[in-house]
């Protein structure tokens, strides 16, 4: 038995002497270990009510050893999570080596909760569009460069193109040499207009002649800023993409500090429909 798989024993035992300290019928059935936490799944006795596990969560912590617990319920599965001493950043390269194949125009966010690749499949009706929100250091631009990089790694240039929108000049430079994109990485709020425009008439072009190919992918950092510096021109265009362009294959995903109503209107944000929050 290896020491990990010990650990793991040890602590699911000393959970279940916590259950059987308070006699409730519950006992640890099983788990899954994430790069930050351990989650052990619970089974509870018919008898059982559930707020009498979770005021244990301190009870529980304390046996582990541990700053705390989360005691939740997904679905039918009743889970502790317990958070990894020895936890690790996850590696986007590790993550897409992993991957034998993914659909066409979809990103590989992370993670999920139970420890499989989360992917963003841009072309599911119920995606479409992506508003990313979040304050100053909460990670948008990093979520965003792993999104442009993981679709550069799983689709060929000649089956998706992006554009990318940078107004401070910081978030994509470092992918200008990649062979997806349609022009390097635009600042200027004259040129985001003329390219906007062009992009909406090739949208209107692809409604005439039926087509979605290749994906054209809009990436655009600081959403806010570019509105308020680009002016009708830029909202207008933007709407108009996010309302017509999942039929002709084009998508926007968009970072913003502010989502609120003065930043954009209700039009732009009812038209994504998938919003990440950091």
């Amino acid at each position: 038995m290896s020491t990990k798989t010990f650990q793991l024993n040890l602590q699911a035992d000393r959970i279940e002497m916590v259950l059987a300290h308070h006699r409730l019928a519950a006992q640890v059935a099983g788990g899954v270990v994430t790069p930050r936490v351990v989650r052990f799944n619970i089974s509870l006795g018919p008898s059982v009510k559930l707020n009498k596990l979770t005021a244990l969560a301190e009870e529980i912590a304390l046996a582990l050893g541990a700053p705390s617990v989360r005691i939740q319920r997904e679905g039918p599965t009743v889970q502790v999570e317990v958070p990894r001493e020895d936890r690790t950043q996850v590696s986007l390269a590790r993550l897409c080596a992993q991957m034998t194949r993914v659909p066409e125009a979809t990103a590989l966010l992370g993670m999920d909760t139970s420890g499989q690749p989360l992917l963003l499949r841009l072309a599911s009706a119920s995606v479409a569009h992506v508003l990313v929100a979040g304050t100053t250091g909460s990670g948008k631009t990093a979520l965003m460069r792993a999104i442009v990089l993981s679709l550069a790694r799983f689709n060929r240039p000649n089956g998706l193109r992006m554009m990318l929108i940078d107004p401070k000049g910081s978030a994509f430079d470092v992918f200008r040499d990649i062979g997806h994109l349609q022009a390097p990485p635009i600042r200027k709020i004259a040129e985001v207009s003329d390219a906007l425009e062009k992009l909406v008439a090739q949208m209107e072009r692809r409604a005439c002649d039926g087509s979605d190919r290749p994906k054209v992918v809009v990436v655009i950092d600081e959403l806010a800023d570019l509105l308020q510096t680009g002016g009708r021109a830029v909202e207008q265009s933007l709407v108009r993409l996010l309302q017509r362009g999942r039929e002709a294959g084009i998508h926007i995903i968009a970072a913003t500090q502010k989502p609120s109503s003065q930043a954009m209107s209700s039009v732009m944000k009812s038209n994504f429909p998938t919003r990440l929050i950091g």
